[in-house]
């Protein structure tokens, strides 16, 4: 609502809806995505939404019943950091939603928020489907003499390792962010962890450009990753029970 990029991240800037009987019909992206947005209602990208609470959350009613959504797989809602009206106007208006997906980096100051939203869940009665760790770590491949060990300066002055192989090639990955962070946080919690995501500079020019890093590089070490952690989302959300919403 109050910062729509996916628009653009997704290629879809400049679009117009289309409306047909009083239904919004969604635009529609790359691998037959289908996308709504307040991008796609504004006059320019530098236009603000400057909503109040009441107002906003209208809006949001207004994606969720008045969209001609058609056939879905899966219905995705993008929530901002924290646990505002944002996410308790949709639990409450989609009382039969799978769960929600904590999406989080792994230092402390980003699972602090995190690990609110996964409580705020847990007080809805809606499942935590899991947990994701973003920008998990960033892998430098490289060359050097066949054989030989690699030395590289990490975050804090630590020294990291490698030994090439016999054609010298070598890999060594930097957790820019802490590690493990995200995991750790599911397991305390007791929920699902589904994987963690490479720091990929990659996703920044693919949000810029409006092709996805999985469209772009399908067999890249990135889309891999996003492929496993999908694989594992679809098994929680096949296993997900759907208890009672309690409204509060």
């Amino acid at each position: 609502i109050t910062g729509p990029n996916v628009p653009k991240m997704m290629g879809l800037d400049g679009r117009r809806l289309h409306v047909e009987s009083g239904r919004i019909h969604p635009a529609q992206g790359h691998l037959g995505v289908k996308v709504i947005s307040m991008a796609f209602l504004l006059d320019n990208e530098d236009t603000p939404v400057v909503w109040r609470g009441p107002i906003k959350l209208g809006a949001i009613q207004q994606f969720i019943g008045d969209v001609e959504w058609g056939d879905l797989d899966y219905l995705i809602i993008d929530f901002p950091p924290g646990t505002s009206d944002e996410p308790l106007t949709v639990a409450q208006s989609l009382p039969d939603i799978d769960g929600m997906v904590i999406v989080t980096t792994p230092q402390d100051v980003a699972l602090l928020d995190s690990r609110k939203s996964i409580t705020f869940s847990e007080s809805l009665k809606v499942p935590v489907l899991g947990v994701v760790e973003n920008m998990s770590g960033y892998t430098i491949n490289g060359k050097a003499a066949p054989n030989s060990e690699v030395q590289i300066a990490g975050p804090a002055g630590k020294t990291l390792k490698a030994t090439t192989n016999e054609d010298g090639d070598f890999s060594i990955t930097i957790d820019i962010f802490k590690e493990g962070g995200g995991k750790s946080t599911a397991e305390e919690f007791g929920v699902p962890f589904l994987g963690a995501l490479p720091f990929d500079p990659g996703f920044v020019r693919g949000g810029d450009d409006g092709v996805h890093r999985i469209v772009s590089e399908p067999e890249g070490p990135s889309a891999i990753a996003f492929s496993a952690v999908v694989e594992a989302l679809q098994a929680q959300i096949v296993d997900a029970e759907q208890p009672s919403l309690e409204i509060i």
